[in-house]
């Protein structure tokens, strides 16, 4: 799983029968979630999740040894209510928040310390109709999408709210949205942190996401000699990708994901 192409090879060649890759058996997978296994929309709370995702990945899990987590911005509430009654191992808020494959839960609290930035965005957020302020109470995250034109000024007044906290922080880039989070944990801690306890640990890390807060998980992924798998990659955009592979879109990922399920179960020792 080493080899490294732009633009990203077909991810359909993991799941080749016969070649030198590692059986898919033997991965530990980690999947983003907005824009990857359920469709973007223009409102955080108003996307779309098929009903028949969750027990698509209640059966990976299962063929996967229980070496099967989400890595999200989103919060774990918020995924658990997406996936309900499944509740995954999983990573909210980038990491913020984390449950790990036995249950346990943890969370931290960086609420207080936004409390400035919370309310400056609040205001910004009003006086440019269309754009949204998302409270995750330890990261916020300014929308876009309904105002593109309002995108220098949101980056410029994130800028400022990020310079006035120090360099505990950052503004990490999305799909048209900004978000305000500590520098750590990231999607490469998620990674690192998973693959340090049963039962991902001694797998092979594989990561599947669309955006710029995946390359992170990617560049751990491929450094831990696994793979990594770009969703919808918008060329055109000028967009490239670490990711050595790639599907078209979640449509093809969940065929693909159906497909990695069928041929765990058929290789399994």
């Amino acid at each position: 799983m080493n080899q490294k192409a732009h633009p990203p090879h077909a991810a359909w060649m993991l799941l080749e029968p016969g070649s030198d890759n590692p059986p898919p058996y033997s991965w530990a997978l980690f999947l983003d979630v907005d824009g990857t296994l359920i469709e973007i929309a223009d409102a955080p709370d108003a996307v779309h999740v098929d009903d028949r995702i969750g027990g698509l990945l209640e059966r990976l899990r299962g063929r996967l040894g229980g070496a099967l987590a989400l890595a999200s911005g989103r919060s774990l509430d918020v995924l658990d209510r997406f996936f309900s009654p499944l509740e995954l191992p999983a990573a909210g808020l980038h990491g913020l928040q984390r449950r790990s494959a036995d249950g346990s839960v943890s969370r931290a609290d960086g609420a207080s310390a936004l409390g400035p930035a919370r309310r400056e965005l609040e205001r910004f957020a009003a006086a440019h109709p269309g754009t949204l302020l998302e409270d995750k109470s330890a990261t916020l995250a300014l929308h876009y999408r309904r105002a593109a034109g309002a995108e220098a000024a949101a980056r410029d007044v994130m800028e400022k709210i990020r310079s006035s906290l120090g360099s505990a922080y950052r503004v990490q880039e999305g799909k048209m949205v900004l978000e305000l989070k500590p520098h750590r944990p990231n999607k490469r801690t998620v990674v690192e942190d998973f693959m340090e306890e049963e039962p991902f640990r001694g797998r092979v890390p594989v990561f599947i996401g669309d955006d710029i807060t995946d390359e992170e998980g990617f560049a751990a992924a491929q450094s831990a000699g696994g793979a990594a798998i770009v969703v919808g990659l918008d060329a055109e955009a000028g967009r490239t990708s670490s990711a050595q592979y790639g599907l078209s879109g979640v449509r093809e990922l969940h065929r693909w994901l159906g497909a990695l399920c069928d041929r765990a179960a058929d290789e399994s020792p």
